[in-house]
């Protein structure tokens, strides 16, 4: 199983010609980016997002400090602060603002409908109201989609085969995240056919999650679930050192969670959406219309698993996940 995640990019030529406002391509002209992050700048760079952009835009013949000029904030996974710092953007004159997650899009959706938006990573976005439909955004918005909701049963039934006696699993989600309702309710429909008890938990800030390990453990949970969420990824180390704590196995959808002491993780390679955001960025700055331009969604996802944890737990991988596990972390 490769890890390299492979997408559909299907960009209608009519698109790619149509103009957007004042935006058609322009001899000389130094762009101006804003790009929106829940997290820290650390954080950005830590989890591979920071990088891939600009160099994706380098890459398309977009040099910082020559012909292009990336404004970058970030809100330190306070979510309060996103609206604040999306209107700062606007009050810079940025060409277009490149948002990292459901939180950032949604304050940049409600701070303007004229600026072009580019999604690098945002779960939903038909639900969430971001945009109208992934073959036709509509608006101001398109670029790259995440899947959430179908991954939760995927993660329950890799936790149930790692551990076939498997009979109380605890679901973390946070209740800024809209698109975790969705995804707590499609593991909780799947649990009964698995014979599973489902117990929620939610948290969005550090003690909190503190909290809702105490709860898990005091409900007997064996494992957890974690929602794909930023802040979630920015407490990746620290929930998996509580993990080990209270002997949960483990899962969630990026790479980051199973190199961080997880026992698994299943999704997307989301730092590569920050790469091929670039793409999108380009294609408005030649013209296109972001109504035009359909969402990409990933059709391929890659499965870490950590063996160290396995052991720790005294856990057995089956054969059928070693085979398919893109990395075993030894």
């Amino acid at each position: 199983m490769t890890a390299r995640r492979q997408v559909l990019f299907a960009l209608g030529s009519g698109a790619l010609t149509a103009p957007f406002a004042s935006l058609a391509q322009q001899q000389g002209k130094v762009w101006r980016i804003g790009v929106l992050y829940l997290m820290s700048r650390q954080s950005a760079i830590n989890t591979g997002r920071y990088v891939p952009f600009v160099e994706g835009m380098r890459d398309l013949g977009y040099i910082e400090n020559k012909n292009l000029l990336i404004e970058w904030r970030f809100a330190d996974g306070k979510s309060e602060r996103l609206p604040a710092l999306a209107a700062e953007l606007l009050k810079s004159k940025v060409d277009l603002i490149v948002s990292a997650g459901t939180a950032a899009t949604s304050a940049a959706h409600k701070a303007t409908s004229s600026v072009p938006i580019v999604m690098a990573n945002a779960s939903d976005p038909v639900a969430s109201g971001l945009i109208k439909s992934l073959p036709h955004p509509g608006g101001n918005v398109t670029g790259l989609s995440s899947i959430t909701d179908e991954l939760g049963p995927k993660h329950l039934e890799m936790l149930q085969s790692m551990m076939p006696k498997l009979s109380r699993v605890a679901v973390m989600t946070n209740p800024d995240n809209s698109s975790h309702i969705a995804t707590l309710r499609t593991i909780q429909n799947l649990a009964p056919r698995t014979g599973i008890k489902i117990l929620p938990v939610r948290a969005h800030t550090p003690q909190e999650i503190e909290v809702a390990f105490s709860a898990i453990s005091r409900d007997k949970a064996e494992a957890v679930i974690v929602a794909s969420d930023s802040f979630f990824i920015q407490q990746r180390r620290e929930t998996a050192e509580l993990c080990a704590k209270y002997r949960l196995a483990s899962i969630s959808a990026r790479r980051e969670y199973a190199e961080s002491g997880f026992l698994m993780s299943y999704g997307q390679n989301s730092a590569e959406n920050y790469q091929r955001a670039a793409i999108y960025v380009d294609k408005i700055f030649k013209g296109a219309r972001p109504a035009d331009l359909p969402v990409e969604q990933p059709t391929k996802f890659e499965l870490f698993i950590n063996a160290k944890t396995a052991q720790a737990l005294g856990v057995k991988i089956p054969d059928a996940l070693l085979i398919s596990a893109d990395k075993v972390i030894e």
